[in-house]
């Protein structure tokens, strides 16, 4: 047990700081602070009258006071990356995001910056950091950016195009192109999101031999499996699963006859149902396919298709873009290129399109310009990209109730939730815009 000394100094930088450890406790055991006290959160013994530390004063008066308050208040003479940096040192970040971020709410999202693209034009994916960053996917390129949005050292492919990534954690992020991943067979690696190296790569083996094959649509489980849906060069089509602590592969479900796993567009873990959604989409297919996979029992257990099998089907549902499981909701929603949703019940086996026409927006007009549909579910909260903006409904009914727009950059291309914060990826040029929901007003 150490010396009970509530009150705390320091010398930080040559400036002198005195607080108490209950005001540093809030720091969290994670933090430098929690380590400089035992359990009951009395400092150790060292017989140090003060407690130096060769960082900036102007940033740990900062830091000091959000502990103290709870409140972030950053004077114009301090630069909020050099206080990031440093609330990274004294393990004070998620602190630092909290007050600055209030709740992911979409109806309260405000735009907080753009970043400027490396190649415009051909940005084909942006993914959301689980800390805030993200990282896009420009051709054969993967520029990462943390969640100070500093970019990092870029993920080469060697001129392979990426179609598809995702962050296994803040430091790791998985991603998928065609067979010849850097060197060797393999169309997916696992690459450091700090340094970009590639720290191994994802194989198929099919009757005891290693196969070349292309990856596409990626997606995580909470117990460490990815899914991919891969396409090789004879009979190993289908959704290939990984363990993402070894890397090992670990199961393969094979394409059933007529069906279109390989190809597919979007990938979804649903973890109460413990099944896989697979959808391939318009317009990469003329027919769209959407399917639920139980790995357990190897098998199909939902599906639905647009070529009808017997039932009549609308221009509409053969438009699919993209697809969403809604578990609490027991349905799927889908979206088609004029931003109509529909609705499918999972509880019924004969599947079936309800359309919603409140969310069009071109009343039946193509658009002019290029457009990527896109569906998200955050919070409770549906998100559809059409056009140069973002829709957010909300509500069991998901009715509009509100637009995310930016008159800069033309269309969105593909938008992504994470780490409290929406970014939009925009196809002209190449531009992605970050928006961040404000705290709340201080009373």
């Amino acid at each position: 047990m150490g010396i009970q000394r509530d009150r705390v100094r320091f010398n930080v930088g040559g400036r002198i700081f005195e607080t108490t450890g209950t005001t540093l406790a809030n720091a969290g055991r994670n933090s430098l602070f929690g380590a400089m006290f035992d359990e009951n959160w009395n400092l150790q013994p060292d017989g140090a009258s003060e407690y130096f530390i060769d960082r900036n004063p102007s940033c740990f008066a900062v830091l000091l006071d959000l502990l103290r308050t709870g409140e972030l208040h950053i004077p114009a003479n301090v630069p909020e990356k050099l206080l990031y940096r440093e609330a990274l040192f004294y393990g004070l970040h998620d602190r630092v995001r909290t007050a600055k971020r209030g709740q992911f709410d979409g109806n309260r999202l405000k735009f907080a910056g753009s970043v400027m693209g490396r190649a415009p034009g051909d940005g084909t994916a942006i993914r959301a950091g689980p800390d805030g960053g993200c990282c896009v996917a420009h051709g054969s390129m993967v520029h990462v950016y943390d969640w100070m949005l500093e970019e990092h050292q870029p993920i080469s492919l060697d001129y392979q195009r990426v179609n598809d990534a995702g962050w296994i954690d803040s430091n790791n992020i998985v991603v998928s192109a065609c067979e010849k991943l850097g060197h060797g067979d393999g169309g997916m690696g696992l690459f450091s999101s700090s340094t970009g190296e590639l720290r191994y790569k994802f194989q198929v083996s099919h009757e005891n031999q290693v196969k070349s094959f292309t990856a596409g649509a990626l997606s995580f489980s909470p117990d460490y499996k990815i899914f991919a849906s891969c396409k090789g060069r004879s009979n190993e089509y289908g959704i290939g699963v990984w363990d993402q602590v070894t890397g090992k592969q670990i199961d393969f479900f094979y394409e059933p006859l007529g069906w279109s796993l390989g190809d597919a567009d979007k990938l979804q873990w649903l973890q109460r149902a413990n099944c896989l959604l697979v959808a391939t989409l318009f317009p990469r297919k003329d027919n769209c396919y959407i399917s639920l996979l139980d790995f357990r029992d190897r098998r199909m257990v939902w599906s639905w298709s647009d070529i009808g099998f017997g039932a009549p089907v609308t221009v509409d549902e053969k438009r699919v873009r993209d697809a969403i499981a809604m578990e609490t909701a027991s349905s799927i929603c889908v979206v088609n290129e004029y931003e109509d949703l529909g609705f499918m019940d999972l509880r019924s086996t004969a599947a079936s399109v309800r359309w919603s026409s409140r969310s069009r927006l071109m009343k039946g007009k193509m658009p002019d310009e290029p457009c990527y549909p896109k569906l998200a579910l955050h919070g409770g909260q549906l998100f559809s990209s059409m056009n140069d903006c973002v829709s957010v409904f909300s509500g069991p009914d998901w009715v509009l109730t509100s637009r995310l727009r930016r008159s800069y950059g033309g269309s969105i291309c593909d938008f992504s939730i994470g780490g409290d914060r929406l970014f939009a990826l925009h196809s002209e040029e190449n531009v992605f815009d970050i928006w961040e929901t404000p705290p709340p007003p201080i009373l």
